[in-house]
């Protein structure tokens, strides 16, 4: 035992880690996520071990998903880390870390019975009430998240859930992520996951909650518009084949306006990997820690759950800066004056961008001629 292990600190300073911490301590809806788990959490009076609080595990359960830990390895760093320690609440000197067990069962709890997507969509209402949800548009893509492909186990075989799939000269095998973001925030609204080899445009629909002036996807979603599932009157915008947009004659004024409104509309759909940044290089989700498709996809809803309070992290801390409670939520559906500054833009942005699809320029007759006859 040293003095420096006693508490007795000279120097340090504020780790990258322990700055974040604090950041998420100060925009996580602790009360109202908790309030979503706990009719389903287990209380006391039952035989064995009392159940461990249920604020302490919905923080070890989100320490794990930020840091792409097992349950085993969030033990450990639990131990080893005091920032953690810190966030978690826990001092070593009274008690000790929750196991391994016991953070299994948790979130087993919280797939039996749906408790991630309603984490979710409890997070996604708290941004809606700060107006950082504004709904005018939707951008919609897709991710594939590759799964182990041994078949080092009991059955001798790899997930049967999971399949295969092509994406230029690469082959992947694992799942598929498709998620619906909001075209001025960047944040998600709607997950979806699906085996790899799921094409985008059949998820096209679902990925949207009907409110949208504007859709607008990559290439991969041509024809859209056109689906059997189609039930709402919103503008499809989708990206040009790679092939056609490399085929433009810069010379031509109609190729160039083309070519404008190809960029235009790439600079908009950007915002959608952002979500895929987040959890993918930031909280390191870049492989399936599970197998089927149910317990992939539930976790799914927790990452990018957490991802938009990463993205929308700024604008809150501004609003508490400001005096906005983030304890004492609106009245849903409004929002501040700068969020509806905010929302006035984005819908003109969305709705010049729908007209411009419906200007003279004929795009099918263009491409008409430069197919081989």
């Amino acid at each position: 035992m040293t003095l420096a292990g006693g508490g007795f600190e000279r120097y340090g300073k504020t780790t990258r880690r322990a700055a974040f911490l604090a950041d998420m301590e100060r925009v996580v809806p602790w009360a109202r996520l908790i309030a979503v788990v706990a009719p389903n959490y287990p209380t006391s009076g039952r035989r064995g071990r009392p159940p461990v609080g249920l604020e302490r595990m919905l923080r070890l359960y989100f320490v794990q998903q930020w840091y792409g830990l097992a349950d085993e390895a969030l033990e450990d760093a639990v131990y080893d880390s005091q920032a953690l320690r810190d966030f978690i609440g826990i001092d070593l000197a009274r008690e000790s870390v929750p196991d391994a067990t016991t953070l299994l069962k948790f979130r087993h709890l919280l797939q039996k019975h749906d408790l991630t997507r309603a984490l979710f969509d409890e997070i996604n209402v708290h941004l809606a009430e700060r107006g950082l949800l504004m709904r005018a548009g939707t951008i919609v893509d897709a991710t594939i998240i590759a799964a182990p492909s041994s078949t080092k186990n009991q059955k001798g075989q790899r997930d049967p859930e999971m399949h295969q799939t092509k994406k230029g000269n690469q082959w992947h095998f694992g799942m598929k992520a498709h998620i619906g973001a909001d075209a001025d925030s960047g944040l998600v609204h709607t997950v979806i996951g699906t085996a790899a080899h799921v094409n985008d445009v059949t998820q096209a629909h679902g990925l949207l909650h009907g409110e949208e002036i504007v859709a607008i996807g990559d290439a991969g979603y041509q024809g859209a518009a056109k689906r059997p599932e189609r039930t709402s009157n919103t503008e499809w915008i989708t990206a040009m084949r790679p092939g056609l947009r490399r085929a433009l004659d810069k010379g031509r004024a109609v190729d160039a306006l083309i070519g404008q409104r190809e960029r235009l509309t790439a600079s908009i759909r950007a915002k959608v990997a952002h979500p895929f940044h987040v959890i993918k290089n930031l909280f390191r989700h870049r492989k399936l820690r599970y197998r089927g498709l149910a317990k992939n996809t539930a976790q799914l809803f927790s990452l990018l759950g957490l991802a938009n309070l990463v993205i929308a992290k700024r604008s809150l801390l501004a609003l508490q800066a400001r005096g906005a409670s983030l304890s004492v939520p609106q009245k849903r559906g409004s929002r501040p004056a700068s969020a509806i500054s905010r929302h006035q833009r984005a819908q003109w942005t969305l709705s010049s961008l729908a007209m411009a699809t419906q200007s003279e320029i004929d795009a099918d007759s263009w491409i008409d001629q430069r197919l081989p006859t």
